[in-house]
């Protein structure tokens, strides 16, 4: 039976993936310091801090795995030091270190992040950098970190991830479909198209490339193809959710939305839309995936059935009230 290590599984890819190994039928552990979401997830849980390094090298010795699916991060954007993404970057370490010295060990996915390059930038190649924040700044560490290991005894691989979403997210992207069901969301004529992934596709990706041959010291992009225009989502979600098409508004009217929400994040007060999300909002980021594509080919549910999909997962979980179709 295949062996399988996941760092961060109690986070929202991790919860979706120890979901899928499960179903798989492979031996899984689990190492956060968070309890899963799921309580049947409990079972193969061992509550390790990615940064205490005694409890994890002895973890992951006891466990003895055949491949590591290293997700564990400090993922938020608020940051203001660099020793509050310590994890992204001694974390990372930490792995590198232990997976040095197990002898059943075949393969590491070192998971980074599409914030290596500030949104709209497209990087000329994988070792092209230009992060925007502290949080892309320790993943760029952490990938330098993982380029720099000499002579292993197993694979790794870098990967990716673009902007996920669906069941178990949570901040942003959870609240993109909130603020749809709440009817708050507009359509001014002027969003982007961004590369975005379902997260079943997203565990689809990954699961194909711990199996893939010939990705050794490679670097992917995950997420679905074609690219996301926002407006065109946000009225895909409100249809599903019985609510009708969403409406339009004047691009400057969003604008001084996005600055009294400048003015209430300083005043600690949560708003949907400040300029740095109007940012986000108006910028393309399409990224490279034909290399993924190529390799593994197209995953296997439409941004449609990931909207059903999520919505369920809302009604469940989150108490969202919709309109049957």
């Amino acid at each position: 039976m295949k062996k399988i290590l996941v760092t961060g599984g109690s986070g929202f890819i991790g919860t979706n993936l120890v979901d899928a190994l499960l179903k798989q039928g492979v031996a899984v552990l689990n190492l956060d310091s968070s309890k899963p979401p799921k309580a049947d997830h409990n079972a193969y849980w061992n509550g390790v801090d990615i940064l205490d390094y005694a409890n994890l090298e002895r973890a992951i010795l006891k466990f003895d795995p055949e491949v590591i699916v290293h997700l564990a991060a400090v993922a938020d954007l608020d940051g203001t030091t660099d020793e509050h993404y310590d994890a992204n970057v001694k974390g990372t370490q930490n792995i590198i270190d232990i997976s040095n010295k197990l002898s059943s060990l075949k393969k590491v996915l070192f998971t980074s992040s599409m914030y290596v390059c500030k949104p709209g930038y497209i990087p000329k190649n994988y070792d092209d950098y230009k992060p925007h924040t502290l949080y892309g700044q320790s993943k760029v560490k952490g990938e330098l970190l993982v380029k720099s290991i000499k002579d292993s005894r197993y694979s790794w691989v870098i990967i990716r991830p673009s902007s996920i979403w669906g069941p178990w997210f949570k901040i942003p992207y959870i609240d993109f479909f909130n603020v749809v069901y709440q009817g708050k969301y507009f359509d001014f004529n002027n969003t982007c198209t961004k590369t975005y992934g379902y997260v079943e596709n997203t565990v689809f990706q990954i699961l194909k490339l711990i199996d893939a041959d010939n990705v050794h010291a490679k670097t992917f992009y995950l997420g679905d193809n074609p690219p996301t225009q926002i407006s065109e989502w946000a009225n895909e979600i409100s249809i599903e959710m019985g609510k009708g098409k969403i409406k339009k508004v004047p691009f400057f009217l969003v604008k001084m939305a996005a600055l009294a929400g400048d003015l209430l994040y300083k005043a600690n007060i949560k708003f949907p839309i400040t300029s740095f999300r109007l940012s986000n909002m108006t910028t393309n980021n399409i990224l490279p995936l034909n290399d993924l594509y190529t390799l593994i080919g197209p995953p296997p549910v439409s941004r449609l059935e990931g909207v059903r999909r999520t919505i369920t997962w809302l009604v469940e979980h989150k108490g969202f009230q919709v309109k049957q179709k």
